[in-house]
């Protein structure tokens, strides 16, 4: 059965392709050169076949007015429901109770569960993490709350430094700055790329949670964006490394914009993209019909369990 591996990137939109106003055309980011033949991860990329990667652009708006968000965003990649119409606007960052329920009824970790399948969300979260969700005085994310949904346990300090999870910024380097956190193993870009597919090697689904690429266009900070997507785009490297031989998909997604315009501090209206790299076939049938954010669920779950799949890499 094959498997996917989900790069969510909070807050990335395909924007114009000016070094000037978007860090996706400045970044020096030489493995998504690559998979996009020497273009970069911008709107006038898509759409974009080529041998190792497929581009789409997909709409986050939903048809619904006013700026998108995370809460209503991520539950929409996670349910295939239409989450900010059906609870009447866009809403966030945190699920509000109406958000938290559609995806506590079904979500996409839920659905592979159910269907046989094991799913993994390979963030290690710190001590002070689970005391606040004890405590009350933090609420979980679309992302974490729909795994804790389905049964699945959060990873801990414990699993990162047994090297079964990664930290938020997938070298452990930020980890290790946080005062007060237990230790963390510290990876190269190029290694925390190898490690995440090995641990991605584990399970039918897994998803990694990138949110520091939303809170740096919220703040504006260029150079800080600057070195988030090209440490970003090394750790992608080791992943394409890994996978070049494998039958399994890696999608890379968002939830809305945000990072790609530095002339303002919140989210776009811009298309997100939809990066699907591994076997030619499997990649064409994923982004069949794929036009939003309620239509991820679905291909994700045909990549994993179509019983014509093998017809397809054939």
């Amino acid at each position: 059965m094959p498997r996917v591996l989900v790069l969510f990137l909070d807050g990335v939109g395909l924007g114009d392709d000016d070094p000037d106003l978007n860090p996706l055309a400045a970044a020096v980011m030489p493995t998504f050169s690559a998979l996009l033949d020497g273009r970069r991860l911008v709107r006038s990329a898509a759409p974009f076949e080529g041998p190792a990667a497929t581009l789409v652009a997909i709409d986050a708006c939903l048809g619904v007015d006013g700026l998108p968000q995370s809460a209503t965003g991520q539950a929409a990649i996670l349910t295939g429901r239409n989450v900010p119409a059906e609870i009447g606007g866009h809403y966030g960052p945190k699920p509000n109770p109406a958000v938290a329920d559609i995806v506590r009824q079904g979500n996409l970790f839920l659905e592979v569960v159910r269907r046989g399948g094991r799913a993994a969300l390979l963030n290690a979260y710190p001590p002070r993490y689970f005391q606040g969700i004890e405590s009350g005085r933090r609420l979980y994310s679309c992302i974490p709350l729909a795994a804790t949904a389905a049964g699945l346990s959060l990873k801990t300090a414990n699993d990162l430094q047994e090297q079964h999870a990664l930290s938020a910024d997938f070298t452990g380097e930020g980890w290790a700055m946080q005062p007060g956190f237990p230790p963390s193993p510290i990876y190269a870009p190029l290694e925390a790329g190898r490690h995440l597919a090995r641990l991605a090697s584990e399970v039918d689904l897994a998803l990694f949670d990138y949110w520091a690429t939303d809170y740096a266009g919220h703040k504006s900070e260029w150079d800080r964006s600057l070195r988030l997507l090209e440490s970003f785009d090394g750790v992608v490297g080791g992943l394409v490394e890994v996978y070049r031989d494998r039958p399994d998909l890696i999608l890379l997604t968002s939830d809305h914009g945000n990072l790609e315009d530095r002339t303002r501090r919140g989210h776009t209206r811009n298309p997100v993209p939809a990066l699907v790299i591994g076997p030619l076939a499997s990649r064409c049938e994923f982004v069949r019909d794929l036009t939003d954010l309620t239509g991820l669920q679905a291909a994700i779950l045909r990549a994993i369990f179509d019983q014509d799949h093998d017809f397809l890499l054939a």
